[in-house]
């Protein structure tokens, strides 16, 4: 009989990937009891894990932040554990960015999670950092995101291989009583990739 690893290594990494969910090290923590929710219907569309989307997902697991980001799980849909926001605080010094590792070069269609409400900026900067330079966009965040009450289309944009692109969610110029969320960041790649 010959041992053959794939299916053992398969379990291996798909456990690790479970295992590596824990919350950023760097975030406060949630202060809402689990279940304690302002939208109950809404639930059903909490995406747990990141891996099962489609194209490469970065959840804020692996964001790098700058400032004090806490997490919440108080307003679903989100992806992973929760999302993240700016506490309504440090107005235009804080930021997370999701970089990809892609694993070829091509055009990518960028997707932005984050949940909806009264309580968002209208006015959420958005930096894609992609082959062909800079791109900042400024998104309402309490507006319905289109794709399953989740995400939202930035644009399609072409990316080098690698970790070379990323996605840069910042609370520059929101309003001082509305709060900017970071969750997750989706390439979908497009065309011929």
């Amino acid at each position: 009989m010959i041992f053959r690893p794939w299916p053992l290594l398969a379990f291996l990494s798909t456990a690790m990937a479970f295992e590596a969910l824990k919350p950023h090290p760097k975030a406060v923590p949630n202060i809402h009891p689990p279940g304690a929710v302002d939208r109950p219907e809404m639930v059903k569309f909490i995406v747990s894990d990141p891996a099962s989307l489609p194209g490469i997902v970065v959840d804020e697991t692996a964001a790098e932040l700058v400032g004090e980001w806490q997490y919440s799980t108080h307003t679903p849909p989100y992806v992973g554990l929760g999302y993240l926001h700016d506490m309504k605080a440090g107005k235009g010094a804080k930021s997370v960015t999701f970089t990809p590792d892609l694993p070829k070069a091509g055009w990518y269609e960028v997707r932005l999670a984050h949940c909806y409400n009264v309580r968002r900026s209208t006015k959420t900067p958005v930096t894609i950092h992609h082959a062909d330079g800079d791109t900042t966009v400024r998104i309402n965040q309490q507006a319905e995101p289109v794709h399953n009450h989740l995400f939202r289309t930035l644009g399609t944009f072409r990316f080098a291989a690698g970790r070379k692109g990323w996605v840069r969610v910042s609370n520059d110029g929101t309003e001082p009583s509305k709060v900017v969320i970071a969750d997750a960041v989706q390439f979908l790649p497009v065309g011929g990739n």
